[in-house]
Formats: C-alpha cells, structure tokens, sequence
C-alpha cells in the first residue's frame, strides 16, 4: 500500500532531480564556447550534507562518478553557506585540467558542477597536448580555492581567449545560484529535515537496487584486459572482477606502470568507468545517486596506468584510458552475464587553435552490437555522453570549415547482429593554427563477441597523410584534416549466404 511517506518521498526526490537538471539547462543555455553550449560537455548533481552523492543530471558519465571526491576535497575546507569553490587537480578531487568544478554549500549539502572548458593554459591551444609529459604542461592547475572576483581574473588571465573562458564560468556560477534558490524554496515547503531525510532514503534505494541486481549474477573471478597505443609501444589495463554476493570488487593489479606520457588516470576516473559499467550490467534504469557505487570496491596499485601519482600528465587518461578501462571491464564480466560487443572505445580528441580562439570536440563512432540488436552508428560510447558540434554552429565561430561529415558505411563488425558505424568527418582550416590529436583504435580493432567479427580501425590524416594516434602539429590555412572514427565489434556469427 502507498503511504504519505512513500508520496512524500517521491515528490521530494523528483524536485532534488530537477535542481540538478534545470542547473545543466541554465550552465548550456548561459555558456559562451561550443563545447558547452552545443557539445553539452558538462555535468551538474546535488549532495547531501555529508558528501553523498544524491542526485545527478543525466550528463557525462566520466565526469560524475569522480565528483564526489572534489566534494570531499571542498568540505575539508569547511565551506560557510552560499561560498563556491573552485578547482580541477586531476589528484584532488579532479578529472583532468580542462574539466573545472565547482561546488558550493546550501542549506542542505552541496551542488557541483563540472564543465571541459575549451582551454585552461599550457602548453597547447585548447589544452589537450599530445606530447606532455608532466601535469604541468596541460594547463593552470587549481586546487580547491574559494571563488570570488579577484581569482577569477587570475585564471582567465592565464588561460587563452579569456573573455570566452570567463563567461564560461559565469555560466557555471549562475547555476549554482540557481541551486541555491530552488533547495531554499523546497526547504520552506517541506522543511530542511525532511529534505534531508529524503536524500537519505534516495541514495538507500540507489544502492538496494544495485546490491540486487549484483545478487543476480553468479559469484567469481572474472578477468579481462585492454590494450593502449601511446606513440611507441603498448600499454596494459588488467582487471580482476570479483562477485560476492550483493558486492563486487574489481582490482586492477598487473596493469601497466605509470606512464612518461598523458595516457595515466587518476583513481577517481578509474572509478568513473568501473561505476559506470556496474551500474549498466546491474541496473542500468536505477536512478543515479552515489548509492549506486556504494556495492562497489576500486583497487588498483599505486603509481599505476590506473592510480597516477602526481605530477604525472593525465590529459588523455580522463578520455582515452577511461574508455579502454570500461572495454577491460565490461570483457571480464562477459564470463558471468552477456555484454555488448566492444564499441570504438575512443574519444576522437581533436582539438584546433591559435593565440586568438581555440577548439574542442570528441567525435562519435560505432556502439557494438548487443545479442538483440544492432550497434547504433555514429553516437559517442561509454564514457563519453556529449553531441557533435553542428556545422553551421562550427563554422560560425572558429576559422573552419566542414568539408564532409557522414557515416562511415561498412566499419561496423560484421555478425548476426552488426556493430554500429564510425564517421567521417573532414575539416579544412582557414587560417594558422596548432592541431592536436589524442585517439585510440587506430591499431588494435574493437572487438566482436560471441563469434561477431571486429570493428574497423580508425583513422586520422592530414592532407592525406596518416597520422599517428597521438600527434601535435602546426597547420597552415588550407590544410585538411581526416577524421575517420572507429566501427564497433558484432555479436555473434553472420548468416552464411546460404541461410
């Protein structure tokens, strides 16, 4: 029988889930650079007052399984009432530089917002150099600072196109204004206590959910690995996936050392893409609240690929890394339940720039199929969950031009059910600018399952030259750049042409 509380609860958890969206919906309608305003590359969620992670914007799954510890990072420095903190130190509580957060008390806890911002600094426009070898080169560093007029000058003056870059964060500070009024006006309906009981049993029912879903999938050790191209050689992901019961731990032990390159990972995006595919294989419908990472135990020796220790570089981890981590993963529970295909497993980092703008954006590819359907074409996998960058939106702002932007017919894996396209997308500069490129899939194919064969390699070229998948370079106006983005693996044999 429905009770009072039962209603009660659910009108209260509908209106904290409504903060975090409507948060998303002023930050992406506020924000000056294409890569929020169109590419949706940001993140919003509300915290309880202890840390917890309560409710969270349906946005980029690499951003918000590590934002509870830039809560934690912030709450050690005993934030007064409506103060907004600052930072993106990869080891702080942060993903990778680009990516700012903010998080500001309320009445009742915390709300947080995370946005890639288009440059942040370094050593590279658009800050996401293929070379850097220390997080230094990657831009501005901030650790948690409290946000005010005076340091907001002192990071844009540090970051290229800083008119951009400051309406960026007005943008990001408007929607913690936001959160600050709406979780007042819902305390004067419903009472502070209430609200906070009611964030208690949301993050209860998150986890109830998942420990269930886990209960479902037969005990054991599952193991799977992952390979990662870095200009010279190969890297290593290892993963030991072990169920017990309503809980799983998955270690990482035997993965790669860190790294004298940007493909390292801080924990807290490791724990990113472990979050995510435990909550894709146990639930994927429950709602998303920290509750649902509470069955879930990280491990992975530190310094490692997966555990970096400062200041090593990290740029492409937050991307690259966490993609190949979620393909390690989703391979080792594929011993216990069934599992998708591999998709392209890549970011297609392209970013374009000079002294005067700069330029981001990741690029879809193909989704692997699953044992019921065919993979989607051209749509960003896994850790990634933004939207292209429209032509005429490109081509309005940036010295660019898009010569070709279409499917990719064929590179899907071919199977009983075939895996999704990559895309082709061809870009011409209009004047002088650096290009820098950080991808993956362009030796090792995505793979198939269940006898489905792989995916096609990506490629990148510049006027018709292959490119490596990591590659920095000066481009002078005409040059084109080749952006063709990996197929995702097949499920399953295909039809013999007999059949």
């Amino acid at each position: 029988m429905t009770t009072t509380m039962d209603v009660e609860l659910q009108v209260i958890g509908s209106a904290l889930r409504a903060v975090a969206e409507e948060m998303g919906a002023i930050l992406i309608r506020s924000a000056f650079s294409a890569n929020i305003k169109e590419r949706r590359d940001c993140s919003t969620a509300i915290f309880a007052p202890d840390g917890r992670m309560i409710v969270q914007a349906e946005h980029i799954p690499v951003h918000l399984g590590a934002m509870p510890e830039a809560v934690a990072a912030v709450m050690a420095l005993d934030p007064a009432d409506g103060e907004i903190y600052i930072l993106n130190d990869p080891y702080t509580g942060g993903t990778h530089l680009p990516d700012i957060t903010l998080v500001s008390r309320t009445r009742v806890g915390f709300a947080v917002s995370r946005a890639h911002h288009a440059d942040v600094g370094g050593m590279e426009p658009a800050s996401l150099p293929a070379t850097s070898r220390e997080l230094y080169q990657e831009g501005m560093i901030i650790p948690p600072t409290l946000l005010d007029e005076r340091i907001l000058r002192l990071l844009v003056a540090n970051m290229r196109n800083p008119d951009e870059r400051r309406g960026d964060l007005r943008a990001q500070i408007a929607a913690h204004r936001l959160a600050e009024a709406r979780l007042d006006e819902l305390c004067e309906k419903r009472s502070s206590a209430q609200v906070v009981s009611a964030m208690d049993e949301l993050y209860a029912y998150s986890e109830r959910r998942i420990r269930a879903g886990l209960e479902r999938l037969p005990d054991g050790v599952y193991r799977g690995s992952g390979v990662l191209e870095p200009a010279e050689g190969e890297l290593t992901i290892e993963v030991a996936v072990t169920v017990a019961g309503d809980q799983v731990e998955i270690d990482f032990a035997g993965t790669s050392p860190q790294h004298d390159g940007n493909l390292n990972c801080p924990l807290a995006v490791t724990r990113s893409a472990c979050f995510f595919v435990v909550r894709c294989l146990a639930d994927p419908d429950v709602p998303a609240s920290g509750g649902a990472f509470a069955p879930v135990a990280v491990r992975a020796p530190e310094p490692c690929l997966v555990n970096a220790s400062p200041p090593a570089a990290v740029v492409a981890g937050n991307t690259e890394t966490s993609s190949r981590i979620t393909d390690a993963v989703f391979a080792a529970f594929s011993q216990a339940t069934d599992v998708p295909a591999q998709g392209q497993g890549t970011m297609n980092n392209t970013t374009f720039g000079n002294r005067r703008f700069t330029y981001y954006e990741t690029i879809g590819g193909g989704q692997g199929a699953s044992p019921h359907s065919h993979g989607p074409s051209g749509v960003h996998v896994a850790m990634s969950n933004t939207l292209n960058t429209p032509v005429e939106a490109l081509e309005l702002s940036y010295p660019l031009r898009v010569e070709r932007y279409e499917l990719r017919p064929g590179s899907g894996g071919d199977g009983a059910q075939r895996g999704g396209d990559g895309v082709l997308r061809e870009l011409r500069v209009l004047e002088e600018c650096r290009l820098s490129v950080l991808c993956e899939r362009r030796r090792n194919r995505p793979r198939g399952m269940a006898g489905g064969e792989p995916g096609a390699l990506g490629r990148t070229r510049l006027n018709g030259k292959e490119l490596p998948p990591k590659a920095t370079l000066q481009l002078a106006p005409g040059d084109i750049v080749l952006i063709e983005t990996p197929g995702g693996g097949g499920w399953g044999p295909a039809p013999s042409s007999s059949d």
